[in-house]
């Protein structure tokens, strides 16, 4: 059983007095490839990593949750009839954003209490808060017998951080904690959430590496970038009708008329199309264990990243630099929304921590800080990590 599910099932009896009658965990995630595709309808390929929100509960008599938070050492308590969003313990509002919903939704929820913990690196693109809105959900779920389908449940909880927490995140992070599967990346068409578990070669390892700036401008810039996003649909529409989003446009069909567009709208514009299509392209490389034929895509992604939709920043591009001078590693890119966070790269398994090691010193010579550098195989999703 998972270490975190160990500690918050041993500190739900230390804080509380009884044993929890449910734990559950549920995975960060990076991105392989597909950034900033998702909320244009498009095409993601990520893996879950091996890093966890976990959080152990019990109904409880009452309307009154409790909640604990070990990381934090903080507790907050709240009326399950009336929600509101706590200014002071912002981490507490992705669980009383499920909650919310699940109410607004019909769903019979009482009281109850819950310890949670995490080892997922806040503030470095890895999506703790998603995995925290799942696990919040799956507790929920377990708790109280709710007959909430998988896919209902994924865009519940990116609801709870649209409406509730605020953020016009895409369902990606939601739907790649819930559904992971061991060994595997997975491909997820956000628009009509079919997905494919593609297997990822056990000769190599997923190398996350955080450069240790903290994303401040990532949430403005990323509502900006939609904003941009959509008004090169309302343009390319004129002489495209019926496309409704980016994921609609052909390359040839951008090329042919981007001159409607402004430079910078066009410049998004020809990022999203052609990350699509990287990602269909790296899904088949994968499928024939490709793992260099990937890479080079990853590396085209980075660049466009940084070129076209302008979310990199210094240490990022820094980052990548170094793990494509380091041997062993066959890609590298930028991950996330930007302007800071983490690099995910491939990195043969042998060589893997040897290439951890020198990235970290050269980064540190480089930028004046150590960097965090985190190996993982794909992990499992929250949906076979429930604990009874």
């Amino acid at each position: 059983m998972n270490k975190l599910i160990s500690e918050v099932k041993k500190s739900f009896g230390e804080l509380l007095g009884c044993d929890p009658e449910v734990a559950v965990r549920a995975p960060g995630r990076v991105n392989l490839i597909g950034e900033h595709t998702d909320y244009n309808d498009g095409f993601v390929m990520p893996v879950a990593i091996d890093r966890f929100i976990a959080m152990a509960a019990s109904k409880s008599e009452g309307e009154e949750v409790e909640l604990h938070s070990l990381d934090y050492t903080s507790s907050v308590r709240f009326p399950i009839s009336h929600i509101e969003y706590d200014h002071q313990n912002l981490w507490s509002n992705y669980f009383k954003g499920v909650a919310y919903l699940l109410r607004q939704d019909g769903y019979k929820i009482g009281g109850c209490r819950v310890v949670l913990k995490g080892d997922i690196p806040q503030g470095a693109g890895l999506s703790s808060s998603a995995a925290l809105e799942v696990a919040s959900a799956l507790t929920l779920k377990s708790l109280f017998a709710l007959p909430l389908p998988d896919k209902k449940m994924i865009k519940l909880c990116q609801k709870a951080e649209n409406e509730f927490v605020g953020v016009r995140c895409g369902i990606m992070d939601q739907f790649v904690s819930c559904l992971a599967r061991q060994g595997s990346a997975l491909f997820l068409d956000c628009r009509e959430l079919s997905y494919g578990h593609i297997p990822f070669s056990d000769e190599f390892r997923v190398m996350i590496c955080n450069t240790m700036v903290r994303r401040e401008l990532a949430s403005s810039q990323y509502n900006i970038r939609r904003g941009e996003c959509e008004e090169g649909v309302r343009l390319l529409a004129q002489k495209l009708p019926g496309i409704k989003a980016l994921r609609d446009v052909s390359l040839d069909e951008f090329l042919q008329h981007q001159h409607l567009l402004p430079q910078v709208v066009a410049k998004r514009c020809r990022h999203v199309i052609k990350e699509n299509k990287r990602v269909l392209e790296g899904t088949e490389m994968l499928k024939k264990g490709d793992m260099h034929g990937f890479g080079r895509l990853m590396h085209l992604s980075h660049y466009s990243l940084k070129e076209d939709y302008e979310v990199s920043c210094p240490e990022l591009n820094c980052m990548v630099e170094l793990a494509e001078s380091t041997k062993g590693v066959v890609g590298a890119r930028m991950t996330g929304a930007g302007f800071g966070g983490c690099t995910v790269n491939i990195v043969h398994r042998d060589r893997a921590e040897a290439a951890q090691r020198s990235i970290s010193s050269r980064y540190k010579k480089e930028m004046g800080v150590a960097p965090e550098i985190y190996l993982s195989t794909p992990a499992e999703g929250a949906l076979k990590g429930v604990f009874l």
